[in-house]
């Protein structure tokens, strides 16, 4: 494998870094948050506008940069070390990721429009009842007067309370079906909160919502593989973003420790926290190792692919709570003041740690493939 970015990959980093170096801080960040509207809509339009940056893993035809998956990595990398709540996952891994595997009419007419800022999709699959299971289902979408009707609840929708437009997961017949349904759609009902990392997200409830048969993404109760694969994408984008945040928490670490002086002399010149950062930076290192080859491998078959997702996850939710203690243990009480930017990037690894399973689910996830795998 190449491990190595191309000089057009490097280039999208080192933009996207600099525009966030100039125009998200965490001051800014920490006042964007504390706002009504929790997001900053003028830096969703920058990302559009100025750095067409929306459109990095899309292909040409739509207006997009011609990358992919890695793109997808850079990009969530970059936004992570910045800490940036603005939806780049839902709305162009996910939502444009569901769009650009299905095809057709709805991505020809989606994707520019995601492309150029002018719609925000939230992923809308996650049920009470479901834990992590993409395929445990309750809602249904019924055939009826030309499209469906849409009934039942959904929970913790990131980005749900800037959505312009929802992707639903429904049982349609024996299988499951995925529609997009319009934020102001008559019967649909939002129940909108903060969460603990900045963020914001939603309780949907759909009450007969009628969806035009056109909205039906892909082929009417056959979206379950669609949406494992985009699931899969959207763990390795998830991972990216951790690592990001983790060499952050790993840089102000040693720069506090390098400043901080016990007994006279500098913490970093103790042995044990030396040894406490090593093991930090390994930590990361493996972290970035696995999460690239899992990027690498989302072309490949579903059971290998699904493997190196959850073992990249695993590895992440590992890491993101060993680097984040030691941070906020290293830092002492300050550690996890509001004031100080380590707590709220520890949140962020801790709430990475969660979306699309934690370790423990990822850890099973990888045992069963590779035991169905060996029979």
């Amino acid at each position: 494998m190449d491990f190595d970015y191309s000089v057009e990959q490097d280039l999208l980093r080192d933009t996207l870094a600099s525009y966030l170096a100039d125009h998200y801080d965490f001051e800014m960040r920490r006042a964007a948050v504390s706002t009504p509207a929790g997001w900053r809509p003028k830096v969703w339009a920058d990302l559009a506008e100025r750095l067409n940056l929306l459109g990095a893993p899309f292909p040409e035809e739509y207006g997009g940069l011609g990358g992919g998956a890695i793109e997808n990595a850079i990009v969530m990398e970059e936004l992570g070390k910045a800490l940036v709540v603005e939806p780049y996952l839902g709305t162009v891994v996910i939502g444009g990721g569901l769009l650009r595997q299905a095809g057709g009419a709805l991505a020809a007419e989606w994707l520019p429009r995601i492309i150029a800022g002018h719609a925000v999709l939230a992923f809308a699959a996650a049920e009470r009842q479901a834990r992590y299971s993409l395929g445990d289902i309750a809602a249904t979408a019924a055939p009826a007067e030309g499209g469906y009707r849409l009934n039942g609840r959904k929970t913790g929708v990131a980005g749900g309370p800037w959505a312009s437009q929802f992707l639903v997961t429904a049982r349609s017949g024996p299988g499951i079906s995925l529609l997009l349904v319009d934020a102001g759609a008559r019967g649909l009902t939002r129940s909108d909160y903060p969460t603990i990392d900045g963020g914001r997200a939603s309780d949907l409830s759909f009450d007969d919502v009628v969806v035009p048969a056109a909205r039906l993404v892909g082929a009417e109760g056959a979206a379950l593989p669609l949406v494992e694969r985009i699931a899969d994408e959207a763990i390795c984008a998830l991972c990216a973003e951790a690592v990001g945040g983790m060499r952050r928490m790993l840089a102000d670490t040693v720069a506090y420790a390098s400043q901080r002086k016990q007994f006279g002399v500098p913490l970093s010149t103790f042995q044990v926290l030396q040894h406490r950062m090593a093991d930090m930076y390994t930590a990361l290192e493996q972290s970035a190792a696995l999460t690239l080859v899992a990027t690498m491998k989302l072309d490949r078959p579903a059971a290998e692919r699904a493997l190196a997702a959850s073992a990249a996850k695993v590895q992440i939710g590992n890491a993101a709570k060993f680097i984040g203690q030691s941070a906020v243990q290293i830092h002492g009480g300050m550690g996890v003041t509001e004031e100080l930017s380590l707590g709220h990037y520890f949140r962020r690894a801790t709430a990475i740690g969660a979306q699309f399973g934690n370790a423990d689910f990822h850890l099973r996830r990888y045992a069963d493939l590779s035991l169905a795998d060996a029979a």
